[in-house]
């Protein structure tokens, strides 16, 4: 049985409004979120810090964990939301890089719960911004930007190579147009499911684009690149279109596995690398901020200092209120803008 939609909107002093998955009869997920309130946590952790939330991020694996689609099934009830922007309002005993008022960037990887107008935070998951960036932007900034910088460098992207991105939501897609282009500075080919896409594409610095849902891609980049295929591909669309990335591979190229905003997980067996020599790499966030925390740490803070040199800027496809938190999921699980989806929830 999946929930509807509920408004509880009053703010007593102790307490506070966050968004949930939660169920009436069963433990069950659902696409509906909740609006309720619930009293707010006391005591902080030692590293923990405790974020006034001004704006959330809707991603495809927000997306994902509503619907019970996600590769972790959280207990019910839940809060989703985990790239955010706020600001300090309390910190644990050991913090040592904030202090109240500061204004911040925050990554819930482990606990999500951004999608409230608090949030507890690691220390080790929040990064400092100054106090005139604004915010809505800031919060949509560095998952996708980092996850491509890692990225990059894993595939040695380096100057003149040429580059498939393949794109559909969530912002993966234009983060990797807009490095490649113009940190690494290659000849990218952005492919994308609409027309309108593929205008946001070539503004992102993309010198080709392709509509893959009115044309082959394998064609198309065969054509573009004489016959010679790319050296990188980006793909963060899965399913089908990952077949055509195979196609569209140079020798000795590098495919690079962002995500699978289609929702389908391709299957690929490892005699199909073979006929060109390719390289498959997987690049999870995720996994650097559990695994190898520095290079998590230090690329989500050249990406900060990328973008306050206006070096950067990830595009923003809609704002939405709290109260229409269901249309902004709705609106990423639908794929209908490759750029970020935020919600503002001060």
């Amino acid at each position: 049985m999946q929930d509807r939609t509920r408004i509880s909107a009053y703010y007593p002093e102790d307490n506070f409004e966050y968004l949930m998955l939660k169920t009436q009869a069963k433990r069950e997920f659902g696409e509906k979120l909740e609006i309720v309130e619930r009293p707010q946590i006391a005591k902080l952790k030692d590293t923990e810090v405790r974020v006034k939330v001004h704006h959330c991020a809707v991603n495809v694996a927000d997306t994902l964990i509503c619907t019970g689609n996600y590769d972790q099934e959280p207990d019910l009830p839940f809060v989703p939301g985990y790239e955010f922007s706020g600001e300090v309002l309390e910190i644990g005993s050991k913090v040592k890089e904030f202090a109240k008022g500061d204004k911040v960037i925050g990554l819930n990887k482990d606990t999500f719960s951004a999608m409230a107008t608090e949030c507890l935070s690691s220390e080790r998951d929040l990064w400092k911004i100054p106090q005139n960036v604004a915010l809505d932007t800031a919060a949509a900034l560095v998952d996708s930007y980092a996850t491509v910088l890692i990225a990059a460098r894993r595939a040695n992207l380096g100057d003149g190579d040429t580059v498939l991105v393949t794109v559909s939501a969530g912002g993966l897609g234009l983060a990797a147009v807009d490095l490649a282009t113009n940190l690494f500075n290659a000849k990218v080919i952005g492919a994308c499911d609409t027309e309108d896409k593929t205008e946001i594409l070539r503004e992102k610095g993309a010198f080709s684009t392709i509509n893959y849902s009115k044309k082959d891609i394998a064609k198309f980049v065969m054509k573009e690149t004489e016959d010679k295929g790319v050296k990188v591909i980006f793909d963060a669309v899965g399913g089908d279109i990952f077949q055509d990335c195979l196609k569209s591979i140079a020798p000795e190229g590098c495919i690079v596995v962002l995500g699978f905003s289609s929702r389908k997980i391709p299957q690929i067996l490892t005699s199909q690398l073979l006929p060109k020599s390719c390289a498959l790499i997987g690049v999870s966030l995720t996994h650097y901020q559990k695994n190898v925390n520095e290079t998590y740490r230090n690329s989500v803070q050249e990406i900060i200092d990328m973008y306050l040199d206006e070096f950067i800027e990830p595009h923003v496809a809609e704002n939405f209120k709290l109260k229409d938190v269901n249309d902004a999921i709705k609106h990423v699980a639908e794929g209908k803008s490759p750029g970020k989806v935020v919600l503002d929830i001060s």
